[in-house]
């Protein structure tokens, strides 16, 4: 197994300062960052200390800093490698089959919506732990969303289901359901329709909160198909959500580049300016019906580019 280039955890203010002065003694270099106490450097191994307690390790040092200073001077007990075992005494449901579904590109004016299922068992969970799966949204580098990605695709046996929706179909679905809400149920029971049928033992599906989750279930009843379905805030924390996430993701990026070579020009990833000047410039290029075919048209963005 590769070893581990990034690490996160949380530490109080008392721990946050005595982890300064343990760095400061060997030699790293200080400096701001934003939302931080500080961020430190020693080589190509970089730590942040986030006013929020969240305390990140990145670099090719990673392993040996967590080993032999964060965890027996700081964090007082041994985490780095035992992560399953610390999930599977607090959240054993975890470790028990189910599937995860979620969604990437909803807030994104450019690209596709793209929503992804993932089945887990005791076995698979813990293993997409070992590999370092976590929310998507914690993961700033493309490159390692792809490759845990792939190590999903892996682990699972391909016991999942990507559904991407273009901009395009996305335009034409949003103006039949009227709102965001109806057109994620109609992905998650697609994508959960379809990773049934790879999987039709599942017995159980979490999602995060964004709707009655009694579309989903109707959605999947017309079409034969049972799940008990749970949804809750912040279901990421789930193995199976959080590798969901990753999926769509990668498939979102992916499509995002896409669709960028289609145009000749790098679509934005997200919301604000440097998406509406990437907007303007393409309503100057082909006129207004250039969005239609790279953009969500119900952002305020269009209103914005195309002056009301």
């Amino acid at each position: 197994m590769a070893p581990r280039t990034s690490y996160v955890c949380t530490l109080d203010d008392v721990q946050i300062g005595h982890l300064h002065e343990l760095l400061d003694a060997r030699g790293w270099a200080f400096a701001e960052a934003p939302h931080a106490h500080w961020q430190a450097r020693l080589g190509k191994t970089g730590i942040v200390a986030y006013r929020s307690g969240k305390v990140t390790v990145q670099g090719r040092e990673t392993e040996d800093v967590v080993q032999f200073l964060l965890e027996p001077e700081v964090l007082r007990e041994a985490r780095l490698g035992y992560e399953h075992v610390l999930a599977e005494q607090e959240t054993p449901a975890m470790f028990e089959p189910h599937a995860g579904i979620d969604e990437s590109g909803k807030g994104d004016y450019f690209g596709p919506l793209v929503v992804a299922a993932c089945y887990v068992d005791g076995d698979s969970a813990r293993e997409l732990l070992r590999l370092g799966v976590m929310d998507s949204k914690r993961i700033h580098s493309d490159r390692r969303i792809a490759d845990l990605a792939a190590g999903i695709h892996r682990v699972t046996r391909e016991r999942l289901s990507v559904v991407a929706v273009g901009p395009q179909a996305y335009n034409r679905l949003y103006a039949n359901f009227g709102n965001l809400n109806r057109l994620l149920a109609w992905g998650h029971a697609r994508a959960l329709e379809n990773l049934l049928e790879r999987e039709p033992a599942c017995p159980r599906a979490l999602s995060d909160q964004f709707g009655r989750k009694e579309t989903v279930l109707r959605a999947l009843q017309r079409r034969g198909r049972t799940v008990t379905l749970e949804q809750r805030p912040k279901a990421e924390a789930d193995v199976a959500v959080a590798a969901a996430s990753i999926l769509a993701r990668n498939e979102f990026v992916g499509r995002l580049e896409q669709l960028s070579v289609q145009v000749g020009m790098i679509l934005p990833k997200g919301a604000g300016a440097a998406v509406n000047r990437a907007a303007e410039e393409l309503v100057a290029r082909g006129g207004k019906d250039a969005l239609g075919s790279v953009a969500k048209l119900h952002f305020r963005t269009t209103n914005a580019v195309l002056g009301g």
